[in-house]
């Protein structure tokens, strides 16, 4: 049976891949369609499902900037809109009542709050997951939305905590002086190495961190999410989570999967499922228009707010909570899987399409933007460098010194993260903070003076992006850019790149050159 599941996801996603989606769409149908066929899933897939989501909340905990938490846009952000949500679907789930829509009659103020509730969530899964895939999640916007994201899960925490019949216990509060262990378990994990025992202290310790919060009557996958913050920051942190990336998605098909086989829906149920999903335009509305309110970036608020067009696998736990205690009828459990489902469709293929869609609306969109700007909103400047590299990790920073103290050249990186930006400054370069793939930053800067541009990111589409605002803002000058593929290198190719770089290929020529010349420079020393 397993070998069935197997199968029929791989062939789905495959199916769906190739019409340019991402393959989440595929597995999603797939556990609807083993659903309707009567397939009865195995225990193995539920264990998977757990462990994907496990697996994602302890990798974002690695990369999450827990000051960033403490911001307005992010804090305020997320209980903004929440609570509109809230109101705006108690009022909404009344009034449907009050027409006789089946499954909204007979509901009371409650059990409407209640799915107000459920819907007011965005999906950290489906969220992580396309953020992932653009190569965003250390944007600007990449940031704000998963800030909102945890923002929403504690609150989801928290409700499921209060509404079971199993409260924490007194040794919970023991849990405050888990700081204490940062320094061990960071030691652990340096003393760990880069071979298989790195991604495998990573499974032990975000169980470790499950089970413990389970003994003392917390959610597993909280646990799972503070252990990997207490890491945050640390040297080993990106590694180890680089290192769990694969595990986790191949987990997470498991729980794609598993939403499909929550209930068979009827065509009633279908119906206000529809009606739910209807509603995610105006959830990402109002996203949009709270949080340039905030003073948000309009390109900023645009893009968290796509990113958070969906309904979450919390709602899912809300709607179940809420029905084991009678205050929803058990309809509304496979209703809220359908439109959790359905929207992940739609985020995924709006997602898409997003940078595209701000490009083409982006008169408009800028029409709402704050006139006041966050510090971290501001527009850095390259000075008089006439070389720019964007993406300053290991290759753009060998470039970047390669440039400056062997040729002399005026150099400046361009580098999202703003962690690593602080970093080279410090060790003297010249790098400014900037989203590359951001129209206005390009039109703010002076290109004229630029002879080159350097493409050290990592991900071949970004660049594609970023050539497309080149050549809207008319740059005149060369570029390069780095691949791992060489399909990539063809596509860089076509749409205007002068020089591609195949980075596995070259690795090796470039080693036996710099050999080559280490030898004749000491045979000449000899002979000398």
């Amino acid at each position: 049976m397993d070998y069935i599941w197997v199968a029929v996801a791989f062939a789905c996603g495959f199916l769906v891949r190739q019409i340019k989606l991402p393959p989440l769409v595929g597995y999603l149908g797939a556990g609807f369609g083993l659903h309707a066929l009567g397939v009865v899933p195995e225990g193995s897939m539920q264990t998977l499902a757990d462990l994907g989501v496990t697996l994602l909340l302890f990798t974002i905990g690695l990369k999450l900037d827990l000051k960033s938490l403490l911001k307005v846009e992010i804090w305020g952000g997320a209980t903004g809109h929440m609570t509109a949500i809230i109101v705006l679907t108690t009022v909404n789930c009344l009034f449907f009542g009050y027409l006789g829509i089946v499954y909204f009659t007979g509901l009371d103020m409650a059990a409407a709050a209640l799915i107000g509730f459920a819907v007011s969530f965005s999906s950290t899964v489906c969220a992580v997951k396309i953020l992932e895939e653009r190569g965003e999640m250390r944007t600007r916007h990449g940031q704000v939305a998963i800030g909102i994201l945890i923002i929403q899960d504690i609150a989801a925490v928290i409700f499921v905590t209060l509404a079971t019949d199993k409260s924490p216990s007194w040794w919970a509060l023991a849990l405050l002086a888990l700081p204490l262990a940062r320094p061990l378990m960071s030691k652990m994990l340096e003393k760990s190495g880069h071979g298989e025992l790195l991604p495998l202290a990573g499974f032990f310790l975000a169980f470790t961190g499950g089970e413990l919060f389970e003994l003392v009557g917390l959610k597993a996958h909280l646990g799972a999410l503070i252990f990997a913050m207490l890491l945050s920051g640390t040297n080993k942190a990106p590694e180890l989570a680089k290192s769990l990336m694969n595990f986790k998605d191949i987990f997470l098909i498991g729980f794609f999967l598993s939403i499909g086989f929550t209930a068979l829906p009827t065509i009633d149920m279908l119906g206000v499922a529809l009606i739910m999903a209807i509603a995610l335009p105006i959830k990402a509305g109002l996203f949009f228009v709270w949080l340039t309110r905030l003073k948000l970036r309009s390109r900023s608020a645009f893009l968290t707010a796509l990113s958070l067009t969906n309904y979450s696998e919390f709602g899912l736990i809300v709607c179940s909570a809420s029905v084991m205690h009678g205050l929803l009828a058990k309809e509304w459990l496979v209703i809220m899987a359908l439109a959790v489902a359905i929207s992940f469709v739609f985020s995924s293929i709006i997602n898409a399409y997003a940078h595209s869609l701000y490009a083409r609306w982006r008169d408009v969109i800028k029409r709402f933007e704050h006139d006041g700007r966050l510090a971290e909103d501001q527009y850095a400047h390259p000075g008089d460098a006439t070389i720019l590299i964007i993406g300053m990790g290991r290759v753009g920073t060998g470039a970047y010194d390669t440039l400056r103290d062997n040729q002399g050249k005026k150099v400046c990186g361009i580098e999202v993260i703003k962690d690593r930006v602080g970093d080279h400054m410090n060790e003297g370069r010249n790098v400014i903070s900037a989203d590359a793939e951001d129209p206005d930053f390009w039109e703010h800067l002076d290109l004229k003076p630029i002879t080159l541009i350097m493409f050290a990111m990592p991900n071949y589409r970004d660049i594609l992006e970023v050539m497309t605002q080149l050549h809207q803002v008319g740059y005149q000058g060369k570029t390069a850019g780095i691949v791992k593929y060489e399909d990539h290198r063809e596509k860089l190719l076509d749409c205007g790149v002068d020089v591609v770089f195949n980075f596995y290929q070259n690795a090796g020529t470039g080693f036996a050159d710099e050999t080559i010349h280490i030898l004749k420079a000491e045979q000449g020393a000899v002979s000398g």
